[in-house]
């Protein structure tokens, strides 16, 4: 297994290079901090995933969690690793002070702990990132008692917190949530109905779970307007801090694909009616607030899919350097020595499609972390454009790199040829890990149905020109350099393109015919991250340029720049045109889709 997993000097180059994490330290939030504090997150972070989480990567696989006897028993390093993890504040690292948290950037804080850890072993890093989205919750919308009681031993990492969204008959579709909360004449209601697919939902790696769950309150209106928010512990807290039995009962663990480490579970609330629920907010307000949660996991969905690339790739690498087999095609003599496989033009593309996917996303997904750390810093409409902006990239930086990352796995797996497809080997593990990201947290169609029906509709279109306004400045960047001039230009008239669809597409939805309007939004994503992804290269292209002209560079540093630049050609090249098929296609105003009969499948 190749030692590497992920590259340190990348994620430096985005913090410090892409997007200078030390002009937040301008901001009287961050101020505290410093570079240094910064570089010790980094470089401790990927300590404790070389030492803590990567160790454990094919174990958690090969002893997938076991429900016994009504019990989720889980591979035993997932209760240290949980202690670790609180003890070392990295679940509450962004948290203000007064909550007990460190008041990190987004950036610092958590997109690069959580990429270094999801790429040492993905499985054993959503437990505290479940319980991270979980405790964010309770600390925005929760009363100061709930915060008291619960954020500490959630933070702590001695509690696991969960989002508990799906049941049967709703699963994307939250309209038709069922679950009920019964008033009492106390401070709580009770609780009845399932949830399924609940991620670390139920387990003997914590001493209790903390469920934030979606329920509708006796004669709630109908639809969306009508769920409210609820804390349901596993256990519940009596008069003197004593934990009892809160009626929440695991169904049943289902058995997956891959990400075995982490237990997906199926919970039953109330079977003997005794489930209290404590509300959250206002009654009927509950799915503005799980927003909040739901946003956050699609982004470390991304961000979870890019990482375990990164382990794909970085395991493709070291075995194309390793691996002899055949010679250049111009070697005469076939008695000559073999050559490593990296040598071969066609290895030199898989890698550079991984490569160029991988760190192309992770620059998406950090953006996205910046505009957070500057919404919380900034105030009325600076604040706002800045919210407009990560709410419009949210459903690309979940999508592309989920979809991309199976094609990345895919070609790791290539390169190793049939030891790829052997679990002797890391990589099929990671292809099987990957697959479950364009499903959980909102599937691929939902999300471009999001972007499409909603995120660019926001504001009367204010967040697609916002966005399309933060491209350009790129553009005009990479304009000074003679060299990225035939890139900047490619971009432009990507821009423009996805400014006449999105003109035609809206035109289509102003006619008050829904179906046609979004038939094609899940294409409409598709062209939509690659553009991005075009501009995150155009964007780290422009600071290599830079550094490079500079000529005063170590060996290693010579190297890495001239790599981004080899990748942003990469991209422009051999990604960025596939997105005139796409234009093709959705511009065409075909029916197809829509009025098939179903009775022709």
């Amino acid at each position: 297994m190749a030692e590497q997993f992920i590259s340190e000097r990348n994620l430096s180059f985005l913090l410090y290079e892409v997007f200078n994490a030390e002009s937040l330290l301008n901001y009287s939030r961050y101020a505290d901090h410093s570079r240094e504090v910064f570089d010790m997150v980094l470089k401790t972070a990927m300590k404790m995933g070389k030492d803590l989480f990567k160790p454990i990567v094919s174990e958690m696989d090969k002893q997938p969690p076991e429900y016994v006897k009504g019990q989720v028993k889980v591979h035993p390093a997932v209760r240290n690793i949980m202690r670790e993890v609180g003890a070392g504040g990295w679940i509450g690292a962004t948290f203000d002070y007064k909550l007990g948290g460190q008041q990190l950037p987004e950036m610092v804080g958590m997109t690069i702990p959580t990429a270094i850890f999801g790429a040492a072993n993905y499985s054993a890093s959503v437990f505290h990132g479940l319980t991270n989205g979980a405790a964010g919750l309770i600390a925005s919308f929760g009363t100061q008692e709930m915060k008291d009681m619960y954020l500490p031993k959630m933070m702590s990492g001695e509690w696991q917190g969960t989002m508990a969204l799906t049941e049967p008959q709703a699963g994307s579709s939250l309209t038709d949530v069922s679950m009920t909360a019964e008033p009492t004449n106390k401070n709580y209601y009770t609780m009845k109905g399932q949830k399924i697919f609940i991620s670390a939902g139920d387990h003997d790696g914590v001493d209790n779970i903390i469920h934030l769950a979606l329920a509708r309150v006796k004669d709630a209106p109908p639809g969306v307007k009508g769920i409210s928010l609820f804390i349901i512990p596993k256990y519940r807290i009596e008069m003197g801090g004593k934990l009892a039995f809160n009626d929440v009962n695991c169904a049943g663990i289902y058995h997956k694909l891959g990400y075995k480490g982490s237990p997906i579970t199926q919970l039953a609330f109330g079977e003997n009616d005794d489930c209290r629920g404590w509300l959250v907010g206002e009654v009927n307000k509950g799915l503005g607030y799980m927003f909040q949660m739901m946003n956050g996991a699609r982004i470390d969905v991304g961000l979870g899919a890019a990482c375990i690339s990164s382990a794909a790739y970085y395991a493709s690498l070291e075995y194309a350097k390793e691996r002899p087999q055949g010679r250049k095609l111009s070697a005469k003599d076939p008695l000559s020595p073999q050559v490593s496989i990296i040598e071969h033009p066609d290895i030199h593309r898989m890698l550079l499609f991984q490569k160029a996917i991988i760190e192309g996303s992770l620059s998406l997904l950090m953006q996205c972390s910046f505009y957070h750390d500057m919404e919380k810093v900034t105030e009325t409409e600076e604040h706002e454009n800045y919210n407009l902006l990560l709410e419009l990239l949210t459903p690309v930086a979940k999508t592309y790199p989920s979809e991309m990352g199976i094609f990345s796995c895919s070609q790791a797996i290539q390169i190793l040829g049939g030891y790829g497809y052997c679990d002797e080997f890391p990589v099929e593990q990671f292809y099987r890990d990957v697959r479950i990201h364009t499903i959980h947290e909102g599937t691929t169609g939902i999300q471009g149905m999001d972007l499409l029906g909603r995120k660019m509709m926001m504001k009367k279109g204010k967040a697609g020109q916002l966005y399309l306004t933060e491209v350009r400045k790129t553009i005009k960047d990479a304009q000074e350099d003679v060299g990225l001039k035939s890139y900047s230009e490619a971009l432009e008239k990507a821009l423009q393109k996805l400014e006449k669809i999105t003109a035609h597409l809206f035109g289509i939805a102003s006619k008050g015919d829904p179906e046609m309007f979004l038939a094609d939004a899940t294409l409409y994503l598709e062209l939509f991250g690659i553009i991005a992804i075009a501009w995150q290269w155009l964007k780290q292209a422009v600071i290599a340029k830079k550094m490079l002209n500079d000529g005063k560079l170590t060996e290693a540093d010579n190297n890495f720049y001239n790599g981004k630049i080899y990748t942003c050609r990469y991209f422009f090249g051999y990604e960025l045109p596939k997105i005139e098929g796409l234009a093709m296609r959705l511009s065409n105003g075909d029916d197809l889709t829509v009025n098939i009969k179903n009775e022709y499948f």
